[in-house]
């Protein structure tokens, strides 16, 4: 259920500021979403095993970037701040102690069907918009990842869940990041 809480619009430090608010929330466009209801099992296996072959990738070669896991705040502009199921910081400049300043590098949203909508519309737009290099939506309904690497060009690819995935941010390292998400 996504429900918006009233008709007006917020900024990002008026939504950061406010206390009462109980559950998660993101502000998409200066509304602020009830990100209700809590996911699914397979939402939440899918988000740990991502994360932890991300994590673990960026670990064994002492990387630079950082990856996190919802709920956590990403404020891509002053009407926007979202908590992306994973997303990979690689400048550490953007990092405070709640949030993440700016663009993730990478961010990868897990479908669950109170949001799928949001995440093929309002979230592609605002990750391309704010300079995110690499979106993935995980659909576990239809065992398909779609992966947006944005640049010049903008590319969109389609993959099966046995399928190895390359991460782009990570393509041109001696060992690249693949995730099969059926093996995770």
């Amino acid at each position: 259920m996504n429900t918006v809480l009233k008709e007006e619009r917020y900024t990002s430090d008026e939504f950061l500021a406010m206390t009462d608010l109980e559950g998660r929330y993101e502000l998409i466009y200066g509304e602020i979403v009830d990100m209700s209801p809590a996911p699914t099992i397979r939402h939440q296996d899918l988000t740990g095993g991502i994360f932890s072959e991300i994590r673990d990738y960026i670990r064994k070669r002492k990387g630079k970037c950082r990856a996190f896991i919802a709920p956590t705040d990403v404020k891509l502009s002053d009407d926007c701040i979202v908590q992306p199921d994973i997303f990979v910081v690689c400048d550490e400049s953007k990092l405070d102690e709640k949030k993440c300043n700016g663009a993730p590098d990478w961010v990868i949203e897990i479908l669950s069907p109170s949001t799928s909508s949001r995440d093929f519309n309002e979230k592609l737009r605002m990750y391309l918009e704010s300079g995110v290099r690499e979106y993935w939506i995980v659909d576990p309904d239809n065992n398909k990842v779609f992966v947006h690497t944005f640049g010049n060009p903008n590319i969109m690819s389609i993959y099966s869940f046995s399928d190895k995935i390359p991460a782009a941010i990570y393509k041109d390292c001696e060992e690249p990041l693949t995730i099969c998400p059926d093996e995770v």
